[in-house]
């Protein structure tokens, strides 16, 4: 880290040295097509990550939400909509009402990037209790061993 608080690339006075006769034809002195500058001169516009604004990161910002049973997917979003106090939220697809886990939510100008979410694959995990001993364990991790792996549903007709 710099003491100062300048994140910048310092100019230099010297020039790269290339030598580009050996290079092959349509190659040849390709270092002379180009006017290069010994120094580097920082555009205005923008700032390093370490001088960001807040508001530039919550207007660029993806959200790794836990999401908790009982209110929808586009709750929460608006949720986020309403405290963040920003025009456009998006997730990266909804889950039902009741079960918990991970919703991306984009905000602003992320939510462009809410399309190639929601065509990425998702993993359900779950934790079974079983009331009493068990007669026979292997039917049981047959069972387990068929929803293991890609399974192709056909969704409910009525649904949440």
């Amino acid at each position: 880290m710099s003491a100062a608080g300048d994140f910048l690339i310092k100019p230099e006075a010297t020039g790269a040295s290339i030598n580009t006769s050996e290079w092959p034809y349509l190659l040849k002195n390709y270092d002379k097509l180009h006017v290069r500058t010994g120094h580097y001169t920082p555009i205005p516009v923008g700032s390093t990550p370490l001088k960001r604004s807040l508001e530039d990161y919550v207007r660029y910002g993806v959200i790794n939400l836990d999401k908790p049973a009982n209110p929808s997917s586009h709750e929460v979003v608006a949720w986020i909509r309403r405290i963040l106090r920003v025009e456009k939220t998006g997730h990266s697809g909804t889950l039902d009402p009741k079960v918990t886990g991970c919703l991306i939510v984009c905000v602003d100008r992320a939510t462009r990037l809410v399309k190639s979410q929601q065509s990425a694959g998702k993993e359900y995990v779950c934790v079974v209790r079983l009331h009493d001993a068990l007669a026979n364990e292997m039917a049981l991790a047959k069972a387990v061993e068929t929803l293991t792996g890609a399974l192709f549903q056909r969704p409910p007709l009525i649904s949440a």
